[in-house]
């Protein structure tokens, strides 16, 4: 089995617990983050691939479409809580003709965090947070200067960032931003200006730092991690490292939009067995034992990661922490883009994409159908 190295603890602890209980066996193999998609290109092509392949959601789709994976329709249909698997995951997974080739596997979901501390201080209520997306501008409004801190912090100029945290708020409000294929770009909306406009009218009113609008993704949660920032839009995977002090105390919301509604960009990795796979009725003793009961409580929810599966939101861990509780029941909001050319669109840091947010939030906001034009022409490819 393969995964890449930014999930690997994760991917381990499951290795660890079914290895201790099985007496089928799981080699893991783990990649550096950099290195996954050329090493797992040049393995397919080479006819080379492990039986077992983890995957980050955005470049499933491009697997799936290759031909990459195994078809597993009958078993993901046959497991009795099929319909409680996280929805985007098995989208990401599902060709377009409607067959099935990976089952969720490490979970990561955007939310909003905001510091409790700084909020008590404006004069806020911590146990009250905003329910849309001005009301959570007003609070970066009333929060900017307070000892010092800013209102609010984003990644002004790291794509996946930007998309990660800022989708959510157009799916709130009922706007798309890819079609249903994926080979077209959905942002030239009313929807979607919106949205971009009050993050470009906070910045010009100098609600976020100046690292902000340079920010690549290198530092993205360390000011608020360090109690300077009053919210910020980050990812449920790294809420376990935020510790609770005199100038941090964490609390999570839903990202809202303009009207209020939540939703989440739902990312992680995906597990899916190789096509050329000899071992494939081991290989899904494997895939099916990650997301049944025993792994996604003693094992995920245990460590403090989000279960795949919906029926076990609530769980005993989850119950420990209302913010773990609250993260649990976003994966049943959450949405995942599919487009066999997502990566290479969306994650490339010179790409229209990342020209496209640029413009909406520091430069000629005017060019927003252009942007969007040259996004659908990088999908189409």
């Amino acid at each position: 089995m393969w995964t890449r190295s930014a999930t690997s603890d994760y991917t381990q602890a499951l290795v660890d617990a079914y290895n201790d209980s099985h007496e089928n066996q799981v080699e893991l193999t783990v990649v550096p983050f950099d290195a996954y998609q050329q090493k797992v290109a040049s393995a397919a092509g080479a006819g080379q691939l492990p039986d077992i392949v983890s995957s980050d959601v955005v470049f499933t789709p491009d697997y799936v479409t290759k031909g990459l994976f195994r078809d597993l329709t009958a078993e993901i249909d046959a497991l009795p809580f099929a319909d409680d698997l996280a929805e985007g995951h098995i989208a990401v997974g599902t060709s377009t003709d409607g067959k099935k080739y990976a089952v969720p596997h490490d979970i990561d979901l955007s939310a909003v965090f905001y510091n409790k501390v700084l909020f008590e201080k404006a004069g806020l209520d911590p146990d009250s947070p905003p329910t849309d997306l001005a009301g959570w501008f007003e609070a970066a409004k009333a929060i900017d200067g307070v000892e010092g801190a800013d209102g609010f912090y984003f990644g002004g100029n790291c794509g996946g960032c930007m998309l990660f945290t800022t989708w959510p708020s157009i799916w709130a409000d009922g706007g798309e931003v890819l079609n249903d294929d994926g080979t077209e770009a959905e942002l030239d909306t009313d929807t979607a200006g919106s949205v971009y406009d009050q993050y470009r009218t906070a910045w010009e009113d100098g609600l976020a730092p100046e690292a902000a609008q340079t920010e690549t993704g290198a530092t993205f949660g360390t000011a608020f991690t360090e109690g300077k920032i009053g919210w910020q839009i980050l990812g449920a995977a790294g809420y376990g490292s935020f510790p609770k002090n005199d100038t941090l105390d964490v609390g999570i919301a839903p990202v809202p939009g303009i009207d209020g509604g939540e939703s989440t960009f739902l990312g992680g990795d995906t597990l899916s067995i190789a096509s050329t796979s000899d071992k494939a009725a081991a290989a899904w003793d494997f895939l099916s034992w990650t997301i049944g009961d025993e792994a996604q409580i003693d094992v995920v929810a245990k460590s403090g990661a989000l279960p795949s599966r919906t029926d076990l939101a609530d769980n005993e861990y989850s119950e420990a922490d209302p913010n773990v509780a609250e993260l649990s029941r976003l994966v049943s909001v959450g949405q995942t883009p599919v487009s066999a050319a997502f990566g290479s669109t969306f994650n490339d840091a010179n790409g229209p994409w990342t020209a496209y947010v640029r413009n909406q939030v520091f430069g000629d906001a005017s060019e927003r159908g252009a942007d969007n034009d040259a996004i659908s022409a990088a999908l189409s490819q």
